[in-house]
């Protein structure tokens, strides 16, 4: 079996939240642009699923950060799927599809591969991009999710939550972001696609 090709969506938000921590991911994606340049090109303005978005195209990697808000990103994530596989006439298990997301549950700056079917643990991105592709008939063993730690204020109540994942990073965290996780993601692409070459 032929490696497949790989669309790597980062999740996160627009202005004016997008330097805040629940973009952690789209901060990611552009980390590990920088570790496979320049067989990775810089992310340029493209138009996926109808959208005018950041994108870094090449083989075998698609980078695009969502263009949406977090919490309706899933129906444009489908409409980027079903354009790929038209746009390079791949049949879905030729494609593998990655969300790359904040995790609130894990150290800034901690990566992780995360089954597709794992609980989304109340993140509404996922939640939205489950409910868009998930009813949908796709093989889904070339699915998965790259989370990114981004911590969690010591108070759980959705209030104090929701203030700390749209609170500004600040350059400590961001540096953290910029430095540290681009080789760990590239190191999570690279064992996915060890995993779905090799097979069941």
């Amino acid at each position: 079996m032929s490696y497949p090709r790989f669309l790597v969506v980062s999740l996160g938000n627009q202005a004016p939240y997008f330097d805040c921590l629940h973009s952690a991911g789209h901060f990611a994606l552009a980390a590990a642009q920088k570790v496979l340049a320049p067989s990775q090109p810089s992310f340029a303005t493209e138009r996926y699923g109808k959208k005018s978005c950041k994108a870094s195209s090449a083989l075998p990697y698609t980078f695009i950060q969502s263009p949406t808000m977090m919490n309706i990103c899933g129906p444009w994530v489908h409409a980027a799927w079903k354009e790929m596989l038209q746009k390079h006439h791949l049949q879905p298990s030729e494609l593998g599809l990655v969300l790359v997301h904040d995790e609130l549950e894990a150290t800034l700056g901690t990566v992780k591969i995360r089954k597709w079917d794992a609980s989304h643990r109340g993140h509404n991105g996922v939640k939205s991009v489950k409910k868009s592709m998930d009813p949908l008939n796709y093989p889904r063993d070339h699915w998965s999710r790259i989370t990114i730690g981004i911590g969690r204020p010591e108070e759980r109540t959705s209030a104090v939550v929701s203030d700390y994942v749209l609170r500004k990073m600040t350059s400590h965290q961001k540096k953290i972001l910029d430095n540290e996780v681009g080789p760990q993601i590239i190191r999570c692409l690279r064992d996915l696609q060890d995993e779905w070459e090799q097979g069941p």
